[in-house]
C-alpha cells in the first residue's frame, strides 16, 4: 500500500497529508474504508485544555490507522456542546443539526472518492444523537455506503466501565480524561487544579446544563489521574478498536453472509427465555 511520504511507514495515514494519487493507491490497494474523528471544544474543567475531546478521538483514529492502514479524516474540532451553557469561556458549539448535517455532506464526499465503508469515531457525549441522526441519514441517502458509529468509550465493555467508574454516565474531565491528557497533552494539564466532584444528577429525573449539575464544570476524581493509566487506556482503546476494524473492511451485509439453512438459534432459546421471565428469574 502507498503512504504519504511525510508519514512514517507504519504511522497513521492522515488524509489531508496525501495527494490525491495516494489517497486513489489506498482505495486501489483494497482499503475501502475512512475514519473520521468527531471531537468538541468545550471546557473541561480548570485543569484540561479544552480540545480534550478532540485529542482523544484523533489519538485514537490514529493509532488505529497506524495498525490497518485505514486512513483517517481531518479531525471535527467543534461538536454538540450547548450543554455545557456559557458559564465558562471556551466552549464553541454547533446545533444537533448542523453538526448532523455536516458529517452526511463529508461522507457524501468520501463516497464520490470511492470509499465505501465509514466509521465515525467520537469523542464527545453529547455528539452522540445527532451522529446517530447523521448515520440515518448516510444510510438512506448513500445506499452503497457502509457506515458505522462508534464512542471511543463504548467501544467495549471493558473501556466503558474505567470511563463510568467514578461519574457514572454523567462522566466528565474525570480520571479517565485526565489520565488520557496526562499521556497525550501533558504540558496542557494542571493537575494541582483538579477538582473531584460528585455526579449529582445520577438520581434525576430531567436532564439539566452541566453548570447546574457540576461548580468546576467537572464530573469524577481527576485528582486520582496518571500517565500510565492513560497510555494503557489508549492502547486499550486503539488495540480493541482495530481488531474491530479489520473485521469491518471485509464485512458483508447480514443477508449476505446468513446461511437460510443455519437452525434458528432465537426460535431454540425463546420458550427457555419466557419460561425464566414468568418464573421471575430476569
Amino acid at each position: 500500500m502507498m503512504r504519504c511520504s511525510t508519514i512514517p511507514d507504519g504511522g497513521p495515514i492522515r488524509w489531508e497529508e496525501c495527494s490525491f494519487e495516494r489517497i486513489a493507491a489506498i482505495r486501489d490497494a483494497g482499503i475501502d474504508m475512512a475514519i473520521l474523528p468527531v471531537g468538541a471544544t468545550e471546557q473541561h474543567g480548570p485543569h484540561l485544555p479544552c480540545g480534550v475531546d478532540s485529542f482523544s478521538a484523533e489519538a485514537v483514529a490514529e493509532g488505529v490507522s497506524a495498525a490497518t492502514g485505514v486512513p483517517v479524516l481531518p479531525t471535527l474540532r467543534y461538536g454538540c456542546s450547548p450543554g455545557h451553557s456559557r458559564k465558562w469561556p471556551g466552549t464553541i458549539s454547533l446545533r444537533p443539526e448542523t453538526l448532523s448535517k455536516l458529517v452526511l455532506e463529508i461522507a457524501d464526499w468520501v463516497a464520490a472518492a470511492g470509499f465505501t465503508r465509514l466509521l465515525i469515531l467520537n469523542g464527545h457525549v453529547t455528539n452522540w444523537a445527532p451522529l446517530r441522526c447523521a448515520l440515518e441519514n448516510i444510510r438512506s441517502d448513500l445506499p452503497s455506503t457502509r457506515v458505522a458509529l462508534r464512542s471511543i468509550w463504548e467501544i467495549s465493555a471493558g473501556i466503558r466501565a474505567i470511563y463510568e467508574y467514578d461519574g457514572g454516565t454523567n462522566w466528565h474531565a474525570n480520571d479517565a480524561e485526565t489520565s488520557l491528557m496526562l499521556h497525550l497533552k501533558p504540558d496542557l494539564v494542571d493537575i494541582g487544579q483538579a477538582i473531584d466532584e460528585p455526579n449529582r444528577a445520577a438520581c434525576c429525573f430531567f436532564s439539566y446544563t452541566v453548570d447546574k449539575e457540576s461548580r468546576t464544570g467537572t464530573v469524577g476524581r481527576p485528582s486520582t489521574a496518571d500517565a500510565a493509566f492513560g497510555e494503557e487506556l489508549l492502547s486499550l482503546c486503539i488495540e480493541t478498536l482495530a481488531d474491530q476494524v479489520r473485521g469491518a473492511l471485509a464485512e458483508h451485509t447480514p443477508l449476505e453472509d446468513w446461511d437460510d439453512q443455519s437452525p434458528d438459534l432465537q426460535s431454540a432459546v425463546r420458550p427457555a427465555i419466557r419460561r425464566r421471565t414468568l418464573d421471575g428469574d430476569l
